[in-house]
């Protein structure tokens, strides 16, 4: 079937905030159009494209669902990652801040409820396999916020944003919030800043690249977390001394059992628990199958409950989580100072690969220029021969080699006289 004029499609990255806008789930809104969880999440994420009868119902019910756009008034800057708003050019990720700095507890218990309640009815989450899956996370209403690519769409027309003007909107958006999300993974605030400060500067370096992508927060939170997860920082001199602890007793106690979890089950924690991705968006970024980060979250979540009990509620989790990294001030670099940092560095390297290029060609020219056209054999060491009488020396001679002797220096030296023929 085609596309109907009356029932236009929006694009893909507006059609998950079209949906959480009244507060409906994946689970629900795929009963109301006919089609399985799967089905729908395909449809968001735009790997799939509503066909059919029920792709029909699916772009009715999202015309319906059509938010009433807010007035503009004055001059709006960049999202701030503390409201609950979409990552930068991204569909598929509910909030990459940390929702509960502005959402009451309250409200976040109601959709807790609800969610589970829908959960639960649901035939793709029979009660009996609750207890094998990760806990349902509650559904955060998003409010209509322009998100980084509103932004770049709306500045297309009349006019265009700039490579440094993107740069800058981009980190302005990421930039606390994924400062904040280091520090849970790292639990130090210089390695969180410099995490940041390093994977921006990897962004600007290869930024056709990001720009292009369908999540550029994403992408450089993935760098982030690479960086802040390395191994080799425990071999830095700045890093052998401890760091002063949270001033808080139970952030003190959270922040250990976390730093205590593996790298993985602690960036898994972080991604599901903390940012809020869905298990199969989470086993993507960490690059682990679906069943392998099931089986993380549930470790880890086991670890934590034994540790601190009161976290076995995902709810109780999450809102402990923001309020651990709330706590801590972390200031970021400005956007120009990253940019620069980023262009030094590459001409730094820029120049070392020269050098370094020139340093060989001169050692080569050189090697040819003194090396011989010629192979002379080396000659083989001296041998003792053996078998033969030792060399001695001569005695008194006897009167006949003296006649010898005499007779011969009487020869001419060149021989007899050539003889001649003569004539008759």
């Amino acid at each position: 079937m085609t596309r109907s004029a009356a029932t236009p499609l929006p694009p893909p990255e507006e059609r998950r905030r079209l949906r959480e806008s009244h507060a409906l789930p994946q689970a629900q809104f795929a009963r109301r159009v006919g089609v399985s969880r799967k089905t729908v999440r395909a449809w968001e994420s735009g790997r799939a494209t509503p066909r059919g009868r029920k792709g029909e119902a699916y772009r009715k019910l999202l015309a319906t669902a059509t938010p009433t756009k807010p007035e503009p008034t004055g001059q709006q800057g960049p999202p701030s990652l503390s409201e609950p708003s979409e990552s930068a050019g991204s569909s598929k990720r509910p909030d990459p801040s940390w929702p509960s700095e502005r959402s009451a507890p309250s409200e976040l218990a109601k959709s807790a409820k609800s969610s589970a309640r829908s959960a639960n009815s649901s035939p793709e989450h029979p009660v009996g396999r609750s207890a094998l899956l990760p806990p349902v996370r509650p559904v955060r209403p998003v409010r209509p916020v322009r998100s980084i690519r509103s932004v770049h769409e709306e500045a297309a027309g009349p006019t265009t944003l700039t490579p440094a003007q993107a740069f800058d909107a981009l980190y302005a958006f990421c930039a606390p919030a994924l400062a904040r999300q280091t520090y849970l993974l790292s639990g130090r605030r210089d390695l969180a800043r410099e995490a940041v400060e390093r994977a921006f500067q990897l962004a600007w370096d290869r930024w056709p690249e990001v720009a292009r992508d369908r999540d550029p927060a994403g992408w450089v939170r993935a760098a982030a977390y690479e960086w802040a997860l390395s191994p080799w920082h425990r071999f830095r001199p700045r890093y052998l001394r401890p760091e002063p602890p949270p001033s808080q007793p139970s952030d003190r106690a959270l922040l250990d059992v976390l730093l205590h979890l593996p790298p993985p089950h602690r960036r898994t924690v972080v991604l599901y628990d903390g940012v809020g991705l869905d298990l199969p968006e989470t086993a993507a970024e960490t690059e682990a199958s679906t069943p392998a980060t099931a089986s993380r979250l549930l470790h880890a979540h086991e670890t934590l409950a034994a540790r601190l009990p009161e976290l076995s509620d995902p709810l109780v989790l999450h809102q402990r989580l923001a309020e651990l990294a709330s706590a801590e001030h972390l200031r970021s670099a400005a956007p120009p100072e990253v940019r620069e940092g980023s262009e030094r560095r590459a001409r730094f390297w820029t120049r070392a690969v020269i050098a370094l290029t020139l340093t060989l060609i001169g050692a080569t020219a050189f090697t040819l220029y003194t090396t011989p056209t010629r192979y002379d054999p080396p000659v083989p060491p001296g041998e003792t021969v053996q078998g033969v009488p030792p060399r001695v020396a001569p005695g008194p001679l006897s009167d006949r080699e003296r006649k010898l002797r005499t007779k011969l220096r009487e020869e001419m030296l060149h021989g007899p006289e050539r003889l001649a023929p003569q004539p008759w």
